[in-house]
């Protein structure tokens, strides 16, 4: 519910309690330029011609686009912008938009609001300073945005500077890709044009358009602004690099579903506020299993104005947030030794028609259907699944997949007791006629009964089946959903198309035999990455090894996977990169790993050498002064060895602590020598992390010890629990 403006009281009539309220329902994207107003805004002829570009994929001539651009820049002045932008979304982990004035001189001393087709379609952004992994150099500044037409502009509101946002693509001035956009709609045409040859072959008429269908799940924290603000770690890199455990963290579970405190309440409300204003459906919202944790999870979308919507929710988080005098921390592991934050993408295919297809359906032919798709799915994980693995590869998102938390590194897939039954029985030959009375005998048709819950979640699994889609649960919080559902895509492309050939090379005059024949040897060689179990487990892990499905557990080691000949044939394949572009996007995860690694050291030496030694020398001074004082007062008789021996461990922490800082920086020094970027990330992460890790045990400690009073950082129990 949102509170109402009193310009518009007078037309939205909702009261309780005295105060005036508005049903969501009558201003849900309101700030958006969606399909609604474009039909109400734009000349019938001219709302037709951008429908169909829309729907057709083609690009919209000059003369539509000046008139689309008019309505566009009516309706945002009417909304208060001053400025338009082109939003787009970079390789730097977040959006990015500059901010064009709509007023243009008209004369001396006058100014007109002038907003052209040229404008709207394209822009021209410095693109000299963005990651382009060797794409273009420094001094090549040209870079263009192209709309996006399929995903609406919204309306930007920061203090009192109103803008409209235009959902574009990047690339360069030589056309290579330089944002996660335009791969995503390279592969969502990849896997429509791979989709509709299936249902074709398989007897689907009238079948126009295939549609991926996603729903992000997105973890966070918050933590009260204060404690932000005294902590560089939090501020400049997202996670605590020191801090101590709470005496209580997760282990009671109390806060798993709990009752929502009352500031957090007030900032979910604000922030759902601001999201259903642009048009984007929040669904569902809870506390988290770890302390100051929480979630929030949209209805389904398409692909590409879902992954746009994520990212807007990301930047809504964190500016609401600020409102409250709270932070919102996204990285993927802001405390140790409690749950860090995933992003849950539930991934599904559906058609023009509104079916879809991982729903198992009502008769045997639509089973048939779904077993096709189903099994492609599986059999591109299983081919792939170091691509995937890949793709949500990052230094934060190392403290989950490598740590064996929610999910391990190894992807494997659940599919329930009930469908893997099913496949085993195919794999066997159970059916030796696909008639539909032998799909029936089979149990196939009654799948339709138990779609939605006819087995238990796996939470523990990378990649679950869960009744009529997939969720993918490893990736990171702070990640862009674009670029495991891009891998996705293409992947599932090929295994559709590959399928669908081998479909043909048996014949098509019995299109049930031949499909049950392909799928009978093709659950025989997906079969390694089933896996209904425990995946935390050593025994998964043994297993795994043993079924010959890769487990790397840290990003330098999983990256090399997109340049493999493998990964570049595929994308290459299917026109999402060419290889230079592909290399690059290598070449940019590579480096981001390095500096995010990087910022972390210095964040650690600072924090060592400027707040914690100081502190601890402080609370040394007062220690051997109390010792003293003591054997002066009560004489050398007293027995002081307790506190003699906790001087000496403050003495030898501090001492670890500074030489462990010395031996990091070192470390740091020696592999910036290596020219090769890959070796680079290679001995940082096995070099210098885990002494990363060894010095915050020396500082966690020495927390322990240190007086409250002195201690210069927030501890985790104020920060977690103190909201």
């Amino acid at each position: 519910m949102k509170k109402s403006n009193p310009t518009i009281a007078a037309e939205r009539q909702y009261v309780i309690e005295k105060e005036k309220f508005v049903p969501v329902s009558q201003y849900f994207g309101e700030d958006t330029f969606n399909q609604a107003v474009i039909k109400e805004k734009l000349p019938k002829d001219v709302y037709k011609k951008l429908m169909q570009s829309i729907n057709e994929d083609k690009a919209l001539d000059a003369e539509t686009a000046n008139v689309v651009a008019h309505a566009m820049k009516e309706w945002a002045i009417e909304k208060g912008a001053t400025h338009f932008a082109h939003w787009f979304q970079p390789m730097t982990g977040t959006t990015a938009e500059k901010h064009d004035a709509f007023a243009d001189p008209n004369g001396p001393g006058t100014v007109i609001e002038r907003f052209s087709g040229k404008q709207l379609v394209q822009g021209e952004p410095d693109a000299s300073s963005f990651p382009s992994g060797g794409i273009r150099a420094t001094f090549e500044a040209r870079g263009y945005t192209a709309w996006d037409m399929s995903s609406p502009a919204f309306i930007k509101r920061n203090g009192i500077s109103t803008t409209m946002c235009i959902p574009t693509a990047f690339i360069s001035y030589t056309g290579e890709v330089l944002d996660k956009k335009t791969p995503l709609l390279r592969s969502l045409r990849a896997i429509n044009k791979s989709a509709i040859n299936m249902l074709k072959l398989l007897g689907a008429k009238n079948v126009k358009r295939v549609h991926v269908n996603l729903g992000a799940e997105q973890e966070y924290f918050l933590v009260d602004m204060d404690y932000y603000y005294k902590r560089q770690d939090l501020v400049l890199g997202g996670r605590t690099v020191v801090g101590a455990p709470p005496a209580k963290g997760q282990e009671l579970e109390d806060q798993y579903f709990g009752s929502i405190k009352e500031r957090i309440s007030s900032f979910m409300h604000d922030v759902e506020e601001e999201l259903y204003k642009l048009g984007i459906p929040a669904k569902t919202r809870h506390n988290e299993v770890a302390p100051s944790q929480y979630e929030i999870a949209p209805v389904y979308e398409e692909a590409n104005i879902a992954t746009d919507h994520n990212q807007m929710v990301m930047e809504t988080l964190k500016y609401v947030a600020k409102k409250h005098r709270l932070a919102a921390l996204l990285h993927e592991k802001p405390f140790a030794r409690i749950n860090g934050s995933g992003k849950h993408v539930n991934w599904s295919l559906s058609d023009d028609k509104g079916n879809n297809l991982l729903n198992p359906g009502k008769t045997p032919h639509d089973n048939i259907q779904f077993l096709v798709f189903l099994i492609a799915t599986v059999r591109a994980v299983y081919k792939h699944s170091d691509i995937l693995r890949a793709t949500v590869a990052s230094y934060g998102n190392d403290h989950r997949l490598g740590a064996n938390e929610a999910p391990p590194a190894i992807i494997s897939v659940f599919l329930g007791e009930q469908l893997t039954r099913i496949l085993e029985n195919i794999e066997k030959g159970t059916v030796a006629k696909a008639t539909n009375a032998e799909i029936i005998d089979l149990g196939i048709s009654s799948l339709s009964q138990v779609s939605k819950d006819y087995a238990d979640r796996n939470r523990t699994s990378p990649f679950a089946f869960t009744g009529n889609k997939f969720e993918f649960r490893a990736v990171g919080s702070s990640q862009s959903i674009a670029c495991p559902t891009f891998a996705l895509n293409t992947m599932v492309a090929e295994s559709i198309d590959e399928l669908a050939e081998k479909i043909k090379a048996r014949g098509t005059r019995n299109i049930n035999q031949a499909v049950f024949e392909v799928l009978r040897s093709e659950i025989r060689l997906i079969s390694p990455i089933l896996f209904n179990g425990d995946n935390y487990t050593r025994e998964w892990e043994a297993e795994a090894k043993k079924r010959g499905l890769p487990n790397e557990k840290n990003t330098p080691g999983a990256l090399k996977a997109l340049v493999t000949d493998k990964a570049l044939s595929l994308f290459e394949k299917h026109e999402v990169f060419s290889n230079s572009e592909l290399r690059s996007r290598y070449m940019i995860y590579v480096a981001r790993y390095i500096k995010d690694l990087e910022i972390e050291v210095n964040c650690l030496n600072n924090i060592c050498m400027s707040q914690v030694i100081p502190a601890a020398v402080v609370y040394q001074k007062d220690l051997a002064k109390a010792i003293i004082r003591t054997k002066e007062a009560l004489g050398s008789a007293v027995v002081l060895s307790s506190q003699a021996e906790l001087l000496k461990t403050i003495l030898d922490l501090i001492n670890s602590i500074y030489t462990t800082c010395k031996d990091i920086q070192a470390r740091v020094e020696t592999a910036k020598a290596i020219e090769d970027e890959q070796k680079k990330a290679e001995t940082l992460c096995v070099k210098v992390k885990p002494k990363m890790d060894e010095l915050r045990e020396y500082v966690d400690a020495l927390e322990n010890l240190v007086d409250d009073e002195i201690w210069p950082l927030p501890k985790f129990w104020e920060m977690l629990f103190i909201c």
